[in-house]
């Protein structure tokens, strides 16, 4: 039968016997050190889970707190939308693909609410803690960088969210949706909102004054969705203009978008989920590229 000391050695995995002083001191000392180091990751879980959630409840509490600016305004212009291109307009237009006219605008709409809105949360809120130099608290603290960047994303997550659930309930007053795939329209959701959540960073980085969070919103962005396929089928246009549009990375989300509500598209879903992430994975690199490296931000 095995002694203590030597039952102790094995389990404990020291190197040392323990029958004397100085191995009882190395094996007190050896778990010392374990416990500490448990302790000091148990720690770090702690932080870096309160420093993400703190960065998410403040921006959920932005922008519920300014809700008549940011919540009430996509309701209101995603109705005359509806009103003016799906009820007036719709009617003499008929359908497309099987479907009134309303019902095939009608993803493309919330869509581009949920863009909208993601990437203007995370553009206004990081410009803003930039302009008020109180970013630098954050890029200061024994937290990763990628933390600070999960928890904006989070943040623009949850305003598409809100606003497309919003605009999703406008949308009934005027027709019927089906929800033909659960899975394909959330995951669509959740990946957009994503994308241009870290859309809206960058800008944020590179923007000098007010006026530039503006710029890309207004030259790039709006051009995009518009041309993205939310008020018509590309099958309708040229063949070169069919294959110029299938350039626009907004036809795919949008597209995506519109099969998982309706279970119509023009482009195939696979390849719309994978050129969405690719997007994800370029973007979201040149996020903490920047972050750590402090371009457009320390300066």
């Amino acid at each position: 039968m095995n002694c203590l000391p030597c039952y102790l050695k094995r389990v404990s995995g020291l190197s040392v016997c323990v029958t004397s002083r100085t191995g009882w001191k190395s094996y007190l000392s050896d778990c010392s050190t374990r416990i500490t180091g448990r302790q000091s990751e148990v720690s770090h879980s702690n932080l870096y889970l309160t420093a993400f959630s703190t960065i998410v409840i403040k921006e959920i509490d932005r922008f519920t707190r300014i809700w008549l600016q940011t919540i009430i305004p996509p309701a209101i212009s995603m109705a005359l939308y509806f009103l003016i291109f799906g009820n007036l307009i719709g009617t003499r237009i008929g359908q497309m693909q099987g479907f009134t006219y309303v019902q095939f605008i009608a993803p493309g709409l919330i869509m581009m609410s949920i863009i909208n809105n993601s990437y203007a949360n995370v553009v206004s809120s990081f410009f803003g803690a930039k302009f008020q130099r109180h970013i630098e608290e954050m890029l200061v603290a024994p937290i990763p960088n990628i933390i600070i960047l999960a928890g904006y994303i989070v943040g623009g997550i949850a305003r598409g969210l809100l606003v497309g659930i919003v605009v999703t309930i406008v949308a009934l007053f005027f027709t019927k949706l089906d929800i033909h795939s659960f899975a394909i329209t959330i995951g669509v959701v959740v990946l957009s909102c994503i994308l241009f959540s870290l859309g809206g960073f960058i800008n944020a980085v590179f923007a000098r004054k007010f006026d530039d969070i503006s710029i890309i919103p207004t030259f790039i962005l709006t051009p995009l969705i518009y041309l993205g396929g939310v008020f018509y089928s590309i099958d309708l246009l040229p063949d070169f203009w069919q294959n110029a549009s299938k350039l626009n990375p907004i036809l795919y989300i949008v597209n995506a978008f519109r099969y998982g509500i309706i279970g119509i598209s023009d482009i195939n879903i696979v390849s719309a989920f994978l050129i969405i992430i690719l997007f994800i994975i370029i973007l979201f690199s040149v996020c903490l590229y920047l972050l750590n490296t402090g371009k457009g931000i320390r300066s």
